[in-house]
């Protein structure tokens, strides 16, 4: 899959009213909206350090957006469905589409979660998705996949480490390390300690 360097992307003004018109309450729009903008930092000091002939527009759409899928999963109280939490990408892409934007903004929301999910893992783990590949083809979809595994939103919220998501990732197979192994070669490590002072999140 190439990008079409042509492709209209969303401003950041547009991408926050979507958060806005989307998050079931403030408490959601605040974890998932901060989250999207420090994936999208995360990715900006990526870039900067090794200017790739990537879309940056792109990437930087794809970084504020790839959780949006999260606000379908609030019920009527507020509270969060944990139990589907991996439909939140599907859910998101399906969103996207629906507000009109184009697939290749949608498949960041699809297509982020882990280090990438086959047909096989959602066979075999009995996922609750439609049957198919959801891997992070172009380098911008990497880049965004490859950020968003160094923070979590977890109450507190906190970034992650190279090392403390191996650690967690190893359980789903070796082959999941060595794909999150090959991201970190092609893009290098962040600097997770200035980012955690900065918004003032522990780092772990």
């Amino acid at each position: 899959m190439t990008v079409d360097h042509a492709l209209v992307v969303p401003t950041d003004q547009q991408i926050r009213a979507l958060h806005e018109r989307y998050a079931p309450n403030e408490e959601a729009f605040d974890l998932v909206y901060t989250h999207c903008q420090i994936i999208c930092a995360v990715a900006e000091q990526l870039l900067e350090r090794h200017p790739w002939p990537l879309n940056v527009d792109l990437v930087r759409a794809g970084s504020l957006l790839h959780d949006i899928g999260v606000y379908r999963l609030y019920d009527a109280t507020g509270q969060l469905d944990h139990e589907n939490y991996i439909r939140h990408g599907v859910l998101g892409h399906a969103l996207l589409r629906d507000a009109g934007l184009p697939e290749l903004i949608g498949r960041f929301c699809s297509h982020h979660t882990g280090v990438g999910l086959t047909r096989e893992d959602v066979l075999q783990q009995r996922l609750p998705l439609p049957v198919g590949d959801y891997l992070a083809d172009t380098a911008e979809e990497q880049l965004v996949t490859y950020a968003d595994k160094f923070h979590s939103k977890t109450t507190p919220p906190t970034f992650v480490t190279s090392s403390s998501y191996v650690a967690g990732l190893r359980r789903f197979g070796e082959d999941k390390v060595a794909r999150f192994a090959a991201l970190v070669k092609k893009f290098g490590e962040p600097d997770l300690l200035s980012l955690s002072r900065s918004y003032q999140q522990p780092l772990i």
